[in-house]
């Protein structure tokens, strides 16, 4: 899996790609720590990607964009 790819399965398993409304309550245990593997595993590849510093702007990284847009928030 590419570091996007583990970010979005992060999400899934915390049931974020489900409207609100559909969520029946929040993720198990065991779900929260599988995502917090594919959240962690995602980093990794995502700063892999970028040579080691998440401010190289050198290649175009997917996942650093979200990060960084969810940062201004």
């Amino acid at each position: 899996m590419n570091a996007q790819e583990h970010y979005l399965e992060a999400e899934r398993l915390l049931g974020l790609h489900r409207p609100t409304h559909e969520r029946a309550g929040p993720p198990g245990d065991t779900n929260i720590a599988r995502a917090q593997v594919h959240a962690t595993l995602a980093l990794a590849a995502a700063t892999a990607r970028t040579n080691g510093s998440p401010h190289d702007e050198t290649r175009e990284s997917p996942i650093l964009d979200r990060w960084r847009h969810e940062g201004d928030r």
